[in-house]
């Protein structure tokens, strides 16, 4: 089974390339961040076409997840269970299915915005009731994985140059402790050197010509529990869809099973 995350910035402007991206990648599973639309909204024809169900979370602002198959999708759940309000509610970040015996959740964490903001100890409340979450269902034989937009940089070597960074969210103790915390629930880090290149970044801003410089960070994650991270046979970052006139500033991370 093929399994990929994938921030898509906006799933209407990046429709025509994540249509041609599945026809030829042969992803059995993806999760989508920051759809920028609505569930009403979502372009669900096209998808089925090819042969896949989704869930979304949406609303029409610029958040939004989403869970594709076409190995079916059940027991699904649209929201982070328990997790906090922001603004007066709470925000479309989180949806989870079960895909053909995998459990999957496409999450985009709060970005935080900046040390000291609301956001910030948003972003903390919010990876705290996720680690919950693991906490209840990551037990047990049944594979199972926290896939998406983290926006944490997990060491200092996930970023271009740490030293830009001083003072700046994504980087910070309190948010990789947060992730720490997904191990504890008895998650890890199943892609954490992907193999088919030498740098791991998955997002590359779209300012200072990021990508070609190669200023980028890796902020989209697959946390696994034990029987995920066993299945595991190769993984990647796939630069070539960060290539190109319209691409998202964020590059899909694949991951290959064999369950």
């Amino acid at each position: 089974m093929r399994i990929a995350t994938w921030n898509v910035n906006s799933i209407t402007a990046r429709l025509p390339r994540l249509l041609a991206w599945l026809e030829s990648s042969g992803t059995d599973v993806v999760c989508l961040q920051e759809l920028k639309c609505s569930a009403e909204a979502f372009p669900a024809e096209p998808l089925r076409e090819l042969g896949y169900e989704a869930v979304v979370n949406g609303d029409g602002r610029w958040n939004g997840v989403a869970v594709l198959s076409r190995v079916g999708l059940q027991d699904t759940v649209v929201g982070l269970p328990e997790g906090p309000d922001y603004d007066g509610g709470q925000e479309p970040r989180a949806a989870a299915a079960t895909c053909g015996g995998v459990r999957v959740w496409s999450v985009y964490v709060p970005n935080g915005r900046e040390i000291g903001h609301p956001h910030y100890a948003y972003k903390l409340e919010w990876l705290e009731a996720l680690r919950r979450t693991a906490e209840k269902e990551a037990p047990g034989e049944l594979p199972f994985a926290i896939m998406g937009d983290y926006n944490v940089a997990p060491t200092d070597d996930d970023v271009w140059d740490v030293s830009r960074f001083e003072g700046a969210t994504h980087v910070t103790e309190p948010e990789r402790a947060a992730l720490e915390g997904l191990r504890t629930a008895g998650l890890s880090d199943v892609v954490p050197r992907p193999l088919k290149y030498d740098q791991p970044f998955t997002y590359w801003d779209y300012r200072e010509l990021g990508f070609p410089k190669n200023k980028g960070m890796r902020i989209d994650l697959v946390y696994g529990n034990q029987p995920f991270a066993t299945a595991v046979k190769d993984a990647y970052v796939d630069r070539e869809e960060r290539k190109g006139k319209g691409a998202s500033d964020h590059a899909p991370v694949v991951v290959d099973l064999e369950l």
